[in-house]
């Protein structure tokens, strides 16, 4: 087995051990899309 698959593999189990433990990792809140607003008075 080459040596980047194991490690590879090791990674992914200690990802697991510690999404068990402590709880999954949390990800970065999206941020909101702008939209644009045409806020001229219509007269």
């Amino acid at each position: 087995m080459d040596i980047e698959k194991i490690l590879d593999k090791l990674k992914e189990w200690l990802n697991r051990l510690a999404d068990a433990l402590f709880g999954p990792q949390t990800q970065p809140e999206h941020e909101p899309i702008p939209i644009p607003v045409d806020d001229r008075c219509i007269r």
